[in-house]
This record gives structure tokens, sequence and C-alpha cells, in this order.
């Protein structure tokens, strides 16, 4: 009879044993019921994504049907799943990757196969004892040789799949040339499932919903600039804590955390749009690469107002005493006519309007603002000087000279987007419909280095020129800020 001692250790392992078992069961019902949830989220977020599934599953189903249909199976025998093989590999969610792929594939493999039929014809010449090291001699060389090019940026780029394939396809024929006879037929027969799978998946992601990576890529730079605008607009009011601004609004403000990472993405579709044929507004020869400078100035742009970003937690803020007066007025101006800027110039961008002048007209005003704090601090400067109150002053004057330096900073490169993307309207394979002219009379700013009005003209907007640098005012930044 075992003891009661024993009864109850054994009663609580198996409560400990039940309550694992409870537990390991409520931890797989929920993953079980959270994965169609997630299948749903995935979908929601971009339907495209359901029908680049579809579109696969039926490329692999038509390419399949070489295997039941018999005068196809008669001619291509087992060698038919290279093109399922081909298809699986070759499609790509953008028609662009798919063209790409494809085409390297179909390019390489062609290359790939004349050159290894030949290299075993020349090895068979050879003799029964050369035949293995002439072939072994020229499969070292080409694989060391090509492994070497894809190292090469450009290759590497564009054409590093194709590379890959060269090599695997050389291999198979000049390799197992050796113990096949109807080497001829083998190359011929893999060459043709490939050139099937390959044009079936070209054929599917073109004609059936396509997905064009020079729209996505398109649509991702606009959008990057209007972020970096929303921020702006709502940077000054958010900083200065305007009244009548209760609601704190920084979570709307993290739109422009994404344009941070996005190079790798705007790159890899830059190069895929090279890929596809003309399409919507996008004709042959599209300066895709010209987007890249545009997203290289945004990401600029981004780190400048990432730096801003952290003044809205920062502990150290402007104090009231300089809050209070024409510094605040200036940096608030400085940051919402940039902010407009840059939506005007997305909007430009993602509709493929030339820039209007309402743009240049805001960006003018930043400038003007700019020019306008600068004079400020340096006339703040000499009179701190004159005082001899450096202590006080400094701390006053560090955080505003540091926020107006970095909106200095963004309103040099909202002119280089400008002129940017006006450089990109006078392609003269890029279609941007003409704005509708108008006038426009800029506002009478204090700065003696802008004039008292201005009328801005569509023609004129071209020869605008802002009156002085951005290196200036950096240099008299510096100046303030080494003489405070």
């Amino acid at each position: 009879m075992a003891s009661p001692a024993i009864c109850d250790r054994n009663n609580r392992n198996d409560g400990e044993n039940g309550s694992w078992s409870m537990g390991l069961c409520g931890k797989v019902m929920n993953k079980v019921v959270e994965f169609p949830i997630k299948l749903k989220k995935l979908g929601q977020d971009d339907p495209r994504r359901v029908v680049h599934s579809l579109k696969v599953g039926l490329a692999v189903l038509l390419v399949s049907l070489l295997y039941y249909v018999q005068p196809f199976y008669n001619g291509l025998g087992d060698t038919t799943m290279w093109a399922v093989i081909t298809v699986v590999v070759v499609f790509e969610f953008s028609v662009g990757a798919t063209l790409g792929r494809g085409l390297n594939r179909i390019l390489a493999t062609f290359l790939a196969g004349a050159l290894g039929f030949g290299v075993h014809h020349l090895a068979s010449i050879s003799g029964e004892i050369g035949h293995p090291i002439l072939i072994g001699i020229f499969v070292f060389l080409l694989a060391a040789s090509v492994t070497f090019i894809r190292f090469f940026p450009r290759m590497k780029a564009r054409f590093d799949y194709g590379l890959l394939i060269f090599i695997l396809t050389f291999c198979l024929i000049s390799v197992s040339g050796y113990r096949e006879e109807e080497i001829l037929e083998m190359a011929h027969k893999r060459v043709s499932t490939i050139l099937i799978g390959a044009f079936t998946a070209v054929f599917v992601c073109i004609f059936i919903c396509p997905v064009w990576a020079g729209d996505d890529l398109h649509n991702l730079v606009a959008n990057n600039i209007e972020k970096l605008g929303s921020f702006l607009e709502g940077f000054g009011d958010e900083y200065f804590k305007v009244a009548g601004n209760g609601e704190s609004n920084r979570a709307h403000l993290q739109g422009y955390t994404s344009v941070l990472n996005s190079k790798q993405s705007e790159e890899t579709q830059a190069n895929f749009a090279r890929w596809e044929p003309r399409h919507g507004k996008f004709r042959y020869r599209h300066p895709w690469r010209h987007y890249l400078k545009i997203g290289n100035l945004n990401q600029q742009c981004a780190y400048r107002i990432e730096t801003l970003n952290g003044y809205l937690n920062s502990e150290i803020q402007t104090p009231l005493n300089i809050q209070s007066n024409k510094v605040q007025e200036l940096c608030m101006k400085m940051s919402s006519e940039s902010g407009k800027a840059l939506k005007e110039l997305a909007w430009a961008l993602k509709t493929m309007t030339e820039p209007c002048a309402a743009a240049s007209s805001h960006i003018t005003k930043s400038r003007a603002a700019a020019n306008n704090l600068t004079s400020m601090f340096r006339t703040s400067a000499a009179a701190a000087a004159g005082e001899g109150g450096y202590q006080v002053r400094l701390q006053d004057m560090v955080p505003a000279v540091t926020v107006a330096s970095l909106l200095s900073d963004v309103v040099a490169y909202a002119e280089q987007i400008e002129k940017s993307i006006q450089e990109l309207a006078s392609f003269p394979h890029v279609q941007f419909k003409s704005a509708e002219p108008k006038t426009l009379q800029s506002c009478n700013t204090s700065s003696s280095n802008v004039g008292p009005h201005h009328v801005i003209t569509m023609d004129r907007l071209a020869s605008l020129q802002v009156q002085e640098p951005h290196k200036e005012i950096g240099t008299k930044l510096q100046r303030v800020s080494s003489a405070i």
C-alpha cells in the first residue's frame, strides 16, 4: 500500500502535468485562431499579394499540363519538369522583376548551352584520355571567371541571376555530356522547356493584373516627399506649443521615419523598372535613375528632420522669452512654408504635372524667413557682446540657433528637390503635363535681400534663383554660435 506522502506527490505531479498540457493546448489554439487573422491582414494591406499568388498558381498549372498532353511529353519527356522549375524561380511580384529574371535565364541558358555543346565537341576530338581533362579545365576557368564578374556592382545589380544560371547550365551540359551520347538532344530539350516556362511566367505576369515596378517607385518617391512635408507643417505648432493646440499631434508626425530606410527599396525598384516596357504614362527610356537622386535628397532631408524630432522630446526647450519674440514666428514660417512646398512638389510628381508657381512661392517665403532669422541672430549676438550678458543669452539662444540651423538645411533641401523635379520634367522621354499659367505676387518681407514685391510667372519660374545660398546661412549661424 502506497504511503500518503507518495500519493500526494503523485497528485501534485499529475496536476502540474495537467496544467502544462492545458497551457500548451491553449497556446496551440491561440496560434490556430491568430493564423487566419494574420492572413486576412496580409491580404488587406496589399490586395495585389492575393492576385500574385493566384497568378503563380495559374502559371504553374499551365506548364504542368505539358505532362498530360501526349505530343508535348513525347517530344520533351522528363525534362518537362524544367518548365515547372523555371516558372517557380522566375515568377516575381512585379513585371520588371519577372522580365529581368526571365531574360537572364533565357540568355544564360542559350549562351551556356551553346558553349557547353562546343566544349563537349572539342573535348571529344581530343580522345578518351583528354576528354575529361579538357572539360575539367573549361569548367574551372568559366566558373572562376564568371564568379569574379559577379562582383562588379553593375553586373551584380542586373545580371547576377543570369550569371548563376550560366554556370549551372554550362556544367550540366558539358559535364553530363561526358556520359550522355545524345548531348545535342538533351541541350535542345532543356533549352526548350526553359523557354516555355519563362515565356509562360512573363505572359501571365504582364497580361493578368500586372504590377509595374515603375509605378511603385514613382509613388514611393512622391509619398516620401509628402511625408516630409506633413512633418514640417506640424513641427512648428508642436515645438513652440502654440496656444489653442491642446492635443499633441506627435504620433501623426512620425510618418517621415519610413523615408530613412527607403534607399534599398528604391534602388531595387529602379533596377526592376529598367527592364519594363512602355506602360501607362511611362515611355521607353524613362529616367528611372533620376528618381534615386530625388530619393537621396529625401533621405538627407529626413535625417535633418530626425534631429528636429529629437527636440520635440528633449528636456532642453526654447525658453519662453525666446519663444515669444520674432524667432518663434520666423521658425514656424520656415517650417510651415517648407512643408507646403514639399506637399506641392509631391502632388506635382505624383500627377506628373510641372511644378506650379505655388511651390516656388512657398520656398521663396521660407528662404526669406531664414535670411531674416540669420540677420536677427547676428544682431542679437552683437547686442549680447555689448551688454556683457554671455552666460544668460547663451542658454537662451543655443536651442533656437540649432533649430533654426536645421530648418535652414531643410529649406535648402526643399530647393534641391524642386530643382530635381523640374529637371525630371524637362527630360525628352518624360511626359509631364503643363501647369496652367498663374501669376503670383510674393509676400512683402522685411529682409533687405528680398525685394518688396515680385511677380512670379511660369516663364520666370525656371530662372528664379534664391539670392542668398544655403552655405552663407550655415556660415553665419556658425559665426553667431562662436560669437556667443
